[in-house]
């Protein structure tokens, strides 16, 4: 797993640097996270939004708008009121930085950063350095439930058909595409039999994948290992690669990237933009006219599973979620589809077999 631990090493970096410019008291609050068996991707994560808190109270308060970010006192945190909380969401709308560039935030990035203030309020509030705590009054935006994008199994076989036969791609995808057609294969197989994470699948080493099992080792979310097993589909497309693709492309690896199962034409590990690119261009040429991202494969299985077993706990375990609440709240439409199922087939009841 040495791609898991360089990557942890440069959130690490990233988060040094940030805390030179966050408030000198937000460096208790990181260190308490690091206890919290939290990832070093969710901590950069949380000091990136607790940054655009203060940036939006040196906006807004000319006190602190003429000193530094980093020497702003712990003080502030009581002088926030709920209603300072409710304006910095309405901020979170729309706002622009320093170069000039919009950001816009839905529901969801608006939760998301409410509960990165909320954790680092919550945290000193407990320890007694602030008297007030501000977000917890604050309600969570309300998310509107969003229809599960996914592939059915007709689209899932125009996919894998367009990769195998090129139909549909330009001239110059072509000429990438004789090059890693059963890389590309093994990559939609993988993730549309196992459900990981595309960071997960470009994290895999070779020596991560057992085929005497039909098994491999994944870094989840929060650094947990884990073992998810995968059926034949799965094995025959990672082995048609490893034989017919991979071994070209690892002679000319350098040694940081000649351990990576999936390779770029740059002899490099891939990386999950490439990814996420190659999910974008297939799709397209399977004309297949849904938003369709590597998220949304992990949705097509996550769902397909869920039909067939009907066990959400199961669900939640193969896709590496924490609480089965997260499932239960991704999958919640299966349950009215099922749902609506029971009510006409009770109908029948009322009429006789002709």
């Amino acid at each position: 797993m040495e791609y898991t631990e360089k990557i942890n090493l440069e959130n690490k970096k990233k988060l040094q640097e940030l805390l030179k410019e966050l408030p000198k008291f937000c460096s208790d609050f990181f260190r308490y996270l690091d206890t919290r068996n939290t990832s070093s991707r969710t901590r950069l994560s949380y000091g990136y939004d607790i940054r655009i808190f203060f940036e939006f109270i040196q906006e807004n308060n000319p006190v602190y708008k003429k000193m530094s970010m980093h020497d702003i006192p712990i003080s502030v945190l009581d002088e926030m009121t709920p209603i300072d909380i409710e304006e910095y969401l309405s901020y979170l709308s729309y706002y622009e930085k320093s170069d000039g560039q919009a950001v816009t935030n839905g529901e969801k990035g608006k939760s998301r950063k409410l509960s990165a203030i909320r954790t680092m309020y919550n945290y000193y509030f407990k320890k007694e350095f602030i008297k007030t705590n501000a977000p917890s009054m604050i309600d969570t935006p309300k998310k509107h439930k969003e229809n599960i994008i996914r592939l059915d199994k007709d689209e899932v076989a125009d996919l894998i058909t367009t990769v195998q036969n090129g139909e549909n791609l330009t001239a110059r995808q072509l000429a990438a595409h004789q090059k890693t057609k059963y890389r590309d294969i093994a990559i939609l197989t993988l993730l549309l039999g196992t459900g990981i994470r595309v960071s997960e699948c470009v994290g895999l080493d070779v020596a991560d994948v057992s085929f005497k099992n039909n098994c491999m080792r994944v870094v989840r979310k929060g650094g947990n290992e884990s073992t998810i097993y995968f059926g034949d589909e799965v094995a025959d497309a990672l082995l048609d690669y490893l034989e017919l693709e991979r071994e070209g492309l690892a002679q000319k690896a350098t040694p940081e990237h000649e351990n990576a199962l999936f390779l770029s034409l740059k002899y490099s590990r891939l990386t999950t933009r490439s990814v996420e690119k190659l999910v974008k261009k297939y799709t397209g040429a399977a004309n297949i006219n849904k938003k369709i991202t590597p998220h949304k494969l992990r949705s097509t299985y996550g769902t397909n599973l869920y039909k067939e077993t009907g066990d959400i706990y199961l669900v939640a375990d193969a896709l590496g979620h924490k609480s089965v609440e997260t499932t239960r709240q991704h999958y919640a439409a299966i349950d009215d589809d099922r749902r609506r199922l029971a009510g006409k087939f009770s109908g029948s009841i009322f009429h006789e077999d002709e």
